[in-house]
């Protein structure tokens, strides 16, 4: 055993950078909600930025480490204790055997992501981790986290120490101006009324406590269609909805495969991780860019991530061989 539950969270669960190539067959992604604080948990423990991670809510499970581990979180801030004592995120710490982590308070965000050195031991399902729940499959037996799991390390470290490690990954342009959210026209965009086409672009929207990792509903100015029922169609992570009440929910990580509600707007790629870690009661706005702008700015984003990537390579390659 190398990780055990001591107390359970909430919905905490295995993810990696989602399923793929099988929503014709109505199976959906999944994947971690904020894929780019995965990524760079990864990176700060050595992984690949794609390995599987514990993608943790408040109030988080408590853990309790059975053996040495080098590990990371990333993403929201949930007032991480090691031993009693404060950890920040998005910094490589070495765990001793005997360590127990566990979460205090929501400082910000939403969505924390624990990485291990090597990643955890799980049962793979159609080439991903990433946990389905209703479908009972991947991550840690096809579902949250509960009290007493014990889950095995792929490896094992010598380093029984607790150490935080001096360096720490800059991820603030990635969050940065958080109420805007940038997109393109949906395919059923010009389906709304000028006036609302208007208000979707100028009008500030509230997240609504009606949100979960199927999708967010936000609540503004009724927005008014043209045209009558669409047939189901294909809808995708970011995808922003009209409903019958005037009213848009964007998809996220678990969305279903197709939908009947018009799809009057796409999250761009590069902002979907500051969109999932708003809070209830936080505004946005919607800001409309080129294709050519959302390619950009995710190739960018790739370009840091990659950076990261490298750098935390370079230096925990330097510590292993230090301690050699």
């Amino acid at each position: 055993m190398s990780l055990e539950v001591v107390k359970a969270g909430i919905a905490d669960t295995f993810q990696d950078a989602g399923r793929y190539g099988h929503q014709h067959l109505g199976i959906n992604p999944n994947g971690a909600m904020d894929q780019i604080a995965m990524n760079v948990a990864n990176s700060l423990v050595g992984n690949e930025l794609n390995e599987a991670v514990l993608e943790l809510c408040f109030p988080a499970s408590a853990l309790l480490f059975k053996k040495p581990a080098l590990i990371a979180l990333s993403g929201a801030n949930f007032n991480a204790e090691l031993n009693g004592k404060p950890v920040s995120i998005n910094q490589s710490i070495s765990v001793s055997a005997g360590s127990e982590l566990k979460f205090t308070k929501t400082e910000k965000g939403v969505f924390c992501y624990l990485a291990v050195h090597g990643g955890f031991s799980l049962i793979s399902w159609l080439g991903s981790n990433s946990t389905n729940v209703k479908a009972q499959v991947g991550g840690w037996k096809g579902r949250s986290l509960q009290k007493a799991d014990a889950i095995e390390f792929k490896k094992n470290i010598s380093i029984d120490d607790v150490k935080i490690f001096p360096w720490r990954a800059n991820v603030f342009d990635f969050y940065s101006d958080a109420k805007s959210i940038q997109f393109l026209r949906g395919q059923e965009f010009d389906w709304l009324d000028e006036a609302s086409q208007e208000k979707l672009m100028e009008e500030s929207f509230t997240m609504t406590s009606l949100r979960d990792r199927m999708g967010y509903r936000l609540k503004g100015k009724e927005l008014r269609r043209k045209n009558g029922e669409l047939i189901s169609t294909a809808a995708t992570f970011g995808t922003v909805q009209l409903l019958p009440d005037g009213q848009i929910i964007i998809l996220m990580a678990d969305h279903q495969t197709t939908g009947g509600y018009p799809r009057v707007a796409q999250v761009i790629a590069a902002d979907r991780s500051k969109l999932v870690q708003t809070c209830v009661g936080d505004e946005i706005f919607f800001r409309e860019i080129s294709l050519q702008e959302a390619e950009d700015l995710l190739l960018l984003q790739h370009k840091i991530l990659k950076q990261i990537q490298v750098t935390c390579t370079v230096r925990l390659k330097e510590f292993f061989n230090s301690v050699r």
